[in-house]
C-alpha cells in the first residue's frame, strides 16, 4: 500500500479498539472470564490489556484490508 498513509488505518483501527474495550468490559467482569474451562490466570488490568492489543489488531487488519480494497488496480500492481 504504497500511496495510503499509515495513520490512516492506525488511528482508526485504535479509536475502535477503545470503543470495543468500553463496550465489551462494560458488561464482562475480566476476573469472571474461563479459558478452555479453566479462569483465567491474569489480574484484571491485564485481561484489560491482552483485550485491547486483540481488538486493536483485529481493527488493524480491518482498516488495512479497507485501504487496499480502495485502491486503484494500477495501484495496487505497482
Amino acid at each position: 500500500m504504497p500511496k495510503v498513509k499509515w495513520t490512516a488505518i492506525v488511528w482508526p483501527a485504535f479509536l475502535t479498539a477503545c470503543l470495543l474495550e468500553v463496550l465489551v468490559f462494560a458488561f464482562v467482569d475480566p476476573n469472571e472470564l474461563h479459558w478452555l474451562g479453566r479462569p483465567v490466570e491474569f489480574s484484571r488490568q491485564g485481561v484489560y490489556t491482552v483485550a485491547f492489543f486483540v481488538f486493536w489488531v483485529i481493527a488493524l487488519v480491518a482498516s488495512g484490508l479497507a485501504a487496499l480494497l480502495c485502491l486503484s488496480p494500477a495501484e495496487v500492481n505497482d
